[in-house]
């Protein structure tokens, strides 16, 4: 996520960001089952999830597959094997939930030769991403299918026109966020001071339209700054860490245009802007911080993108 975290679920504008280097590949096919998997399908996941984010998600991507016979008229039969290879870590805030759920509509869809159209697509992950979130914006479930920055709000997505070079570093901080305890935390505070909503969400959409403006326009060092300010919204509300804040000091200190977290919050990964020339410097001074790995994602227009 680019900007937007949060404020996409009270109805704000949000821009999110692909990263391609990032993949999700997943095959189905027919098992005779297990006394210990009692259900019609089983997931095995490989790559980079753990075994708790591996028995979370299988919860929403059984719901998925229910759904999908379902909406596709598929009927039940036999046990269903489902092997997805995931190299997004998964609770970074990188869409890795959605990610998967995707890969696995897919799989069904060639499994039983179904076409999917990107608005069932859409219903299907978003059926798995409720699931694992609780209450989903929608957002991820859109990015994992884009070629190039979106513009997400209410339900619907459209391609940013990009005039500015340069490149996000994508930093793992190594921690796992908390995207269910982020959102109750925000939500309990917003129901005690319903104020505070109203100048989250206002601040949050302002934003959101000047990094829009800002990326049609070329005007680089702005959408750095909103990043830094989002992220200051953010901390304010509580959603980042001691270590997160280190990684976005250290981005920014070493030349960065903006820097934030991305996703959910309490854990997960900074995101920041930084010009070509300066990039290795970022990522060097990230990792001196302690970020654990990164990824640099050059900021382009749409590109041909596979399924």
């Amino acid at each position: 996520m680019v900007l937007g975290e949060h404020a996409v679920v009270y109805g704000a504008p949000a821009l999110a960001l692909p990263v391609p280097q990032l993949t999700v590949t997943a095959t189905a096919g027919w098992s005779p089952g297990s006394p210990d998997d009692p259900g019609d399908a089983s997931f095995t996941t490989t790559g980079s999830a753990s075994k708790p984010m591996v028995s979370q998600a299988s919860d929403g991507l059984r719901r998925l597959t229910a759904e999908f016979r379902k909406t596709m008229g598929v009927p039940a039969g036999a046990h269903l094997d489902v092997i997805i290879d995931c190299a997004i870590p998964p609770g970074r805030g990188l869409g890795s939930s959605a990610a998967c759920a995707r890969a696995v509509v897919f799989a069904l869809a060639d499994l039983f030769g179904r076409e999917v159209a990107p608005s069932t697509a859409f219903d299907l992950v978003q059926t798995a991403e409720t699931v694992a979130h609780g209450r989903a914006s929608g957002v991820d479930a859109m990015a994992v299918g884009a070629s190039a920055p979106l513009l997400f709000q209410a339900g619907e997505a459209r391609h940013l026109p990009i005039a500015c070079d340069g490149l996000f570093i994508v930093a793992d901080s190594g921690t796992t966020g908390r995207t269910k305890e982020a959102v109750e935390l925000l939500r309990e505070d917003f129901e005690h001071r319903p104020e505070a909503r109203e100048r989250f969400v206002r601040r949050a959409s302002e934003l959101a339209g000047e990094a829009t403006r800002a990326l049609a326009g070329g005007r680089a060092e702005t959408l750095g700054a909103g990043l830094t300010e989002y992220h200051e919204l953010l901390r304010a509300a509580g959603l980042s860490t001691d270590r997160i804040d280190a990684l976005v000091e250290a981005a920014r200190t070493a030349g960065a245009l903006g820097a934030k977290i991305t996703g959910g919050g309490l854990g997960g990964c900074v995101i920041a802007l930084t010009r070509a020339g300066q990039a290795e410097e970022v990522t060097r001074r990230l990792h001196d911080a302690g970020a654990v790995r990164s990824w640099a994602v050059p900021l382009r227009g749409p590109v041909d993108h596979a399924r």
